[in-house]
């Protein structure tokens, strides 16, 4: 790979949903990235459509906890090589399948995650500032918005 010249012309993506990703994992695939010339990377995270194929409500706590885990590799990860992190919002799993998770209900689910990367962590801070900003009095991570 580092002979094809390959690394000089793209940067590769990582990409995982879950809420318990392999930290340990992922910061050794970095590693190998770098040993094979490649000089930045990006991840790729989710803040909606990613749990179900029939999914029709946001379960903000799980995509938080998947951009705190990203969290977790890019402090663990070397302080160059993260390029960005792309927030993604999959509207279905494939070209034939019903749309899953409109983006309205998912809002507080990307105010959420946008937050706590912007933090760098998630607190009550961040969950009154993203109360605020929606015009929310009740934020409710672990439970589907009502």
């Amino acid at each position: 790979l580092s002979e094809s010249g390959v690394p000089q012309l793209v940067q590769p993506m990582i990409w995982d949903y879950a809420a318990d990703i392999d930290v340990e994992g992922k910061v050794q695939l970095v590693e190998k990235y770098r040993r094979c010339g490649f000089s930045k990377v990006w991840f790729a995270s989710a803040f909606k459509g990613a749990t179900g194929v029939n999914q029709s409500l946001t379960l903000v706590g799980h995509h938080l906890r998947n951009q705190l885990e990203w969290l977790q590799v890019a402090s663990r990860s070397p302080a160059d090589v993260l390029e960005g992190i792309a927030v993604t919002g999959w509207q279905r799993y494939d070209h034939f399948s019903v749309l899953c998770e409109l983006l309205p209900v998912a809002i507080p689910s990307l105010a959420v995650c946008l937050q706590a990367l912007k933090n760098g962590g998630y607190s009550e801070k961040v969950k009154e500032n993203v109360e605020k900003l929606l015009g929310m009095s009740n934020l409710e991570i672990d439970t589907y918005m009502r």
